[in-house]
């Protein structure tokens, strides 16, 4: 239906309504190419789609359906589950949720909050494994955060933040930031949180595929732009009013992150900045860069270090990759996306004629064995194939049993606690989700071969 969206940005458009939807109209779209005329889809009038577009249509409307049906129970559970993880392994008195020694699930699946103190500032992998540590870290409460920032890391913590999404009509995007003063130029760290296991919301943004083609751009992942601070009905204006915002209302993630960078950079010119994030969170991290770039703001651009993404899915078409790199490369701006062995999530969206999303930029890809190596494309770039069951499943296999030998290998820091072991033991049936743990990623930038990160070298001293 082209009457609810004003498409004064995009002229070209797919919106996806869940909450507009019912089972009759649901239905109707499998058996009908028009889509305007289902209420639940936004699009320019006299839109069609085949049926394999429509069948994907169909999966990410019911998904998020369902997710929005069992958010609050969904919720209860997490935080039932959250609070019984930590009473077990802490204290017998009941822990409160806002403390700073209160761990989230992700948390309990890695509880390491030092920085390796092999990986010192000039070590070519130390903003790798400084931008991981900070994107696990994002998935804490406030004071966890400062906490680790200011008394782990002897930091400068900048705050940490909740920020409003304008179609959610919800503050359910995070992030926080922080100061290394302990490189030649001080270094400041936007970390973006990722996907919580137990936030039906945040779920909902990652199976949301609606999309936009922005002018020169190409088209863009919705969900994730919607996440970063897309306004309704207005898109991505160069400069809002803040206070036309509601004063209990918070500000929109990118224009909020953007004028405090804008203020902290113009206050110290020799302060540089580097975006992070895990899952979702790295999808937000290359999409912010992405808008600096359509709103040409050069100061920013020019003083960004580097984008670390961390099992990080597709958010674009093959002509947003495009543009994505000419802007990179005119600002000489390194573009570091990390996949480990068989995570399923940098494999979606799918890279197919249906689906249309792409990778771009400098792939980091390590083995179960954490050995790195640079390549174009992930290995199984789209995940689900037969013939790749059996690697996957012996894989599995070799990581459950990797879990008991690598704290007598490499050290206690890498033990394994009995979460992680259970979602482990879940591999050997789905590889891809155990892979996608943070525990796996932080050992990556750790224990991987020194040499997969020359090219990282190589791009700074072109910077």
């Amino acid at each position: 239906m082209a009457c609810g969206f004003s498409g004064s940005f995009s002229s070209n458009y797919m919106l996806l309504k869940p909450e507009e939807v019912d089972i009759r109209d649901l239905f109707g779209i499998l058996c009908s190419s028009d889509l305007e005329k289902r209420k639940f889809v936004d699009c320019p009038e006299n839109t069609t789609e085949n049926f394999s577009r429509r069948r994907i249509i169909f999966v990410s409307i019911s998904v998020q359906k369902f997710l929005q049906s069992v958010a609050k129970p969904m919720a209860s559970v997490g935080s039932m589950m959250e609070m019984w993880l930590n009473l077990w392994s802490r204290t017998v008195v009941l822990p409160d949720k806002t403390s700073a020694n209160y761990l989230s699930f992700v948390g309990n699946v890695d509880k390491r909050v030092e920085l390796d103190k092999n990986i010192k500032p000039g070590d070519n992998r130390y903003y790798g494994a400084l931008s991981m540590m900070a994107a696990k870290v994002s998935y804490e409460n406030n004071a966890f955060i400062e906490t680790t920032v200011r008394d782990h890391w002897k930091m400068e913590f900048l705050g940490a933040f909740d920020f409003w999404n304008d179609y959610q009509e919800k503050a359910t995007t995070q992030a926080f930031m922080f100061c290394d003063k302990n490189v030649d130029s001080d270094m400041i760290i936007v970390a973006f949180r990722g996907t919580e296991m137990f936030d039906a919301d945040a779920w909902c943004t990652d199976f949301d595929i609606s999309w936009y083609e922005l002018l020169g751009m190409g088209k863009v992942h919705g969900g994730f732009m919607k996440a970063l601070g897309l306004k309704k009905n207005q898109g991505w204006p160069k400069e809002i009013d803040h206070e036309q915002t509601s004063h209990n209302q918070p500000h929109l993630a990118y224009y909020a992150i953007r004028q405090k960078l804008r203020d902290l950079l113009q206050t110290n010119d020799q302060a540089k900045f580097v975006l992070t994030g895990h899952s979702l969170g790295g999808a937000l991290s290359i999409l912010f860069a992405s808008v600096l770039a359509l709103h040409e703001e050069v100061l920013l651009l020019e003083r960004l270090e580097g984008v670390y993404t961390f099992g990080q899915p597709r958010v674009g078409d093959e002509k947003f990759g495009k543009y994505m790199e000419e802007q990179l490369e005119k600002y000489s701006i390194p573009y570091y996306r990390f996949v480990y062995s068989n995570d399923m999530v940098p494999r979606l969206p799918y890279d197919d004629s249906t689906l249309m999303f792409k990778h771009f930029g400098t792939c980091l890809y390590f083995n179960s064995f954490y050995e790195g190596k640079i390549v174009s494309e992930e290995p199984n770039k789209n995940y689900f194939s037969l013939w790749a069951m059996i690697p996957k499943g012996i894989n599995g296999i070799w990581e459950l049993i990797r879990s008991f030998l690598i704290p007598y290998t490499v050290g206690s820091d890498y033990e394994e606690g009995l979460v992680l072991r259970m979602m482990r033991l879940i591999g050997l049936v789905m590889a891809g989700i155990s892979a996608h743990s943070t525990q796996d990623y932080v050992n990556a930038t750790r224990l991987g071969n020194p040499d997969v990160y020359d090219h990282l070298v190589e791009g700074k001293k072109n910077k």
